[in-house]
C-alpha cells in the first residue's frame, strides 16, 4: 500500500468521526434542506460516507459516484438505510458514462474542493442534466484577505494531509463559468474566521435549456 492509499484509508476512517458534531447541527440541517425536495433522477458526485443520503426523501433514484475506495467501503452501509432507491458507481467527476440530459439534478457537497480540475466537473454536471435541471452545491471555498494568503501558502500542505482537498478554490465563478444560472447564493462562515475552511457557500443553480 503506498503512501496516498494509506492517507486516504486514514482520512476516510476518521472524517465521519471529525463531522459528526457538525452534522448534528449547521452541516446536517442545511444538507436536509438543500436535499429534502429534490425530485426525480439526481446525481451526486463525490458522495464519500454517504451523509448526504438521509436527506433524499422525494427523489425517484439517486445515482452517487465515488470513486475513493476507502470511501465506498463505508458508504456502503447507509446505502442500506436510504429512504430512496440508491445506485453505487465509481466514476470521476470529469469523466460520467451518462448521456446529455439524463439527470434531474446534479449533486455536489464538500467536493468540489478536492476533484482535479472543478472546471470540467462542472461542465460534466451541465452535460448530463436535463433543461433547467437543479445544480446543488455546498462547500468551503476562497476567502478575502489575509485569509486567503494562507489558504494559498497552506494548500500544498493541506491537500496532502486532505486526502487532495484544496482550501483556495473560487467555486461560486467556477459554477457560472460552467454556464449555470444561479437562483439562490448564500455565503457564510459558521467557524471562526482562522480555520481554513470556514468560508463557505451554499448555491441552487439552474441548467438553461
Amino acid at each position: 500500500m503506498d503512501r496516498r492509499e494509506r492517507g486516504h484509508r486514514v482520512f476516510a476512517a476518521i472524517y465521519d468521526l471529525q463531522t459528526r458534531p457538525l452534522e448534528k447541527g449547521w452541516l446536517g440541517e442545511r444538507r436536509a434542506r438543500l436535499l429534502r425536495d429534490l425530485e426525480g433522477e439526481v446525481l451526486e458526485i463525490g458522495a464519500g460516507t454517504g451523509a448526504n443520503l438521509p436527506h433524499y426523501r422525494a427523489a425517484s433514484r439517486v445515482v452517487v459516484s465515488e470513486p475513493d475506495p476507502a470511501m465506498r467501503r463505508r458508504l456502503a452501509d447507509r446505502v442500506e438505510q436510504a429512504a430512496v432507491p440508491v445506485e453505487v458507481r465509481q466514476d470521476t467527476a470529469d469523466s460520467l458514462p451518462d448521456p446529455d440530459g439524463r439527470f434531474d439534478a446534479a449533486v455536489y457537497t464538500l467536493v468540489l474542493c478536492t476533484v482535479p480540475d472543478p472546471n470540467r466537473a462542472l461542465a460534466e454536471a451541465f452535460r448530463v442534466l436535463k433543461p433547467n435541471g437543479r445544480l446543488v452545491v455546498l462547500e468551503h471555498v476562497r476567502g478575502s484577505g489575509r485569509l486567503a494568503v494562507w489558504q494559498d501558502r497552506l494548500d500544498p500542505l493541506w491537500s496532502r494531509v486532505g486526502a487532495g482537498c484544496h482550501p483556495n478554490r473560487d467555486t461560486r465563478a467556477a459554477i457560472e463559468r460552467a454556464g449555470f444560472a444561479l437562483e439562490h447564493f448564500e455565503a457564510f462562515q459558521p467557524m471562526p474566521r482562522w480555520v481554513l475552511t470556514s468560508p463557505m457557500i451554499e448555491a441552487v443553480a439552474t441548467r438553461a435549456g
